[in-house]
């Protein structure tokens, strides 16, 4: 059986819909597999996209364990959490000590992980792009996929590493981004300034909208795959 550890900052729906696919596969035999912990860098109160994880995860009375880094890094005098980057991390492994996961999974968790959690643990990343594609956080990956004018995208899993969205690739999917739910949302951008596109509409744009959806559809099932699957990188096995 494959022991999970879950780390996810649970910041909205598609934390939520990943941890949700993969807890009720398990529990349908669909993945021979147990979540060992949730762990998350937010605490109970700090923001209702969080606090809407903590009852979800709660309900399948999983094992939550927190440790606010907003709170950690203002408790060490501010600044950018770089700065405070291998500290957290030590107080993240020494609060999950008692656990002995098989990996981690990244899975929504916003926060960089540090060189010595990388070596400490094998973890698993789900980034929003194909290898060689955008980094960043899923808004900046479909702001850069625009920017390029992108005939394709997808997602992908892969072994975190010091360098960021670049480990060894597990496994990864491919979607277009072009064809009839795509091509008016294209033309209509076509003779628009994006700079001031992105300042007026933002993530209202329907193009936006469009990518993140169809690359949502894919991410949970690429992740319950690639578990259901165990065919991880060497550096991944214990």
């Amino acid at each position: 059986m494959l022991r999970i550890g879950w780390f996810s900052t649970g910041g909205g729906e598609g934390s939520r819909g990943l941890l949700r696919l993969v807890q009720e596969s398990i529990g349908r035999g669909l993945l021979e597999a147990r979540i060992e912990f949730v762990f998350s860098n937010r605490e109970a109160g700090e923001a209702e996209g969080s606090d809407q994880f903590f009852k979800l995860v709660q309900s399948y009375r999983l094992p939550l364990v927190t440790l606010s880094s907003t709170r950690f890094r203002r408790s060490r005098g501010g600044g950018p959490f770089a700065r405070h980057r291998e500290e957290y991390d030590r107080q993240v492994m020494a609060l999950l000590r008692e656990y002995q996961p098989d990996i981690g999974v990244l899975a929504g968790y916003m926060l960089i992980v540090g060189p010595e959690m990388c070596h400490s643990y094998p973890l698993l990343n789900l980034h929003p792009a194909l290898p060689e594609g955008p980094m960043g956080t899923w808004r900046e990956v479909v702001w850069q996929l625009i920017e390029q004018r992108a005939r394709l995208t997808g997602a992908m899993v892969h072994l975190a590493t010091q360098e960021v969205d670049r480990g060894p690739v597990v496994a990864y999917c491919t979607v277009p981004v072009t064809g009839p739910l795509f091509d008016h949302h294209w033309q209509a951008l076509a003779q628009q300034d994006l700079a001031q596109v992105r300042s007026t509409q933002g993530e209202q744009l329907p193009l936006f909208q469009q990518i993140r959806q169809i690359e949502y559809q894919r991410e949970p099932y690429l992740l319950l795959e690639t578990l259901r699957a165990r065919k991880l990188p060497a550096q991944v096995s214990r």
